[in-house]
């Protein structure tokens, strides 16, 4: 099955573009990044925490197959509603560092829209010991999944 969420990541550069086109409006979109209850069906985490604003902070929690709990948390330093999030992304416990990304929201139609996602790390060591998990597969599918929530949210 074709991918439709497309990851760049170039030979030594510490970013990871990401695109994906999606057949929902622009604001149904965005609202999938910003609204706890759609987070939580699309990703499959708890939200435990999510201030939607400039300076706003979030903490997520999702439990492994094991039953193993993992905690993600951040800070959100820009959000223009409908254009763009900036903010930092950390795994507690995890051996790669905070890194920092930069969310694009662009209006195809009016019933489609793009996310445009730029990720940074701290070095292309970090990146590249990220891609070596199953980066692209699980970033398409939790963008397979908001498509199908959000979809009946039409």
């Amino acid at each position: 099955m074709e991918r439709k969420t497309k990851i760049n990541a170039e030979d030594g550069k510490q970013e990871i573009l990401i695109t994906r086109e999606f057949d929902l409006p622009l604001e149904l979109l965005f609202k999938a990044y910003i609204e706890p209850e759609i987070i939580e069906q699309w990703m499959g985490t708890k939200v435990l925490k999510l201030e939607s604003k400039r300076h706003g902070s979030y903490q997520f929690e999702t439990t492994d197959p094991k039953g193993n709990k993992h905690g993600f948390n951040g800070v959100i330093h820009e959000l223009v509603p409908n254009q763009k999030i900036t903010r930092t992304f950390e795994m507690e416990n995890a051996s790669f560092d905070v890194q920092i990304e930069f969310l694009v929201f662009e209006k195809l139609t009016e019933d489609t829209s793009k996310l445009n996602m730029q990720v940074i790390y701290r070095s292309v060591a970090h990146r590249d010991q990220n891609l070596k998990l199953p980066f692209a597969w699980g970033v398409n599918m939790a963008h397979d999944k908001l498509q199908d929530v959000v979809s009946k949210l039409k």
